[in-house]
């Protein structure tokens, strides 16, 4: 059963940055396609960045040339460094992991204050 336990959130300022990480057990982690999902109060959640097993990325565009997706397969962990935070960037964050099935962290909280 793969599990993901995600970390970094947290109360920032605008134009402040955060490091939340998302670590993946229970499989292996080089073959899935690993991504990051957010949803603000009363929104449908949205993709943010994603990163296949070949490294290919895809950005949502709101976040584009603020946002970097990585991960270390030998650490069984996806990064997603955010900079330059915006106040609608505020939301609960989500790891997701993705091959035949998806599977959720539990998530955590982005906060970005004006």
């Amino acid at each position: 059963q793969v599990q993901l336990v995600e970390s970094g959130g947290g109360l920032v300022q605008g134009g402040g940055s955060l490091r939340l990480s998302c670590v993946q057990s229970g499989s292996i982690f080089s073959i899935y396609t690993m991504g990051w999902y957010r949803q603000a109060p009363g929104k449908q959640r949205e993709l943010v960045a994603s990163i296949t097993s070949g490294g290919d990325t895809i950005y949502a565009d709101s976040v584009k040339g603020r946002f970097t997706i990585s991960r270390d397969n030998a650490k069984n962990t996806v990064i997603l460094q955010m900079n330059s935070l915006k106040p609608e960037d505020t939301a609960v964050y989500y790891c997701n992991a993705r091959l035949h099935n998806n599977y959720w962290g539990q998530g955590t909280q982005v906060t970005v204050s004006s």
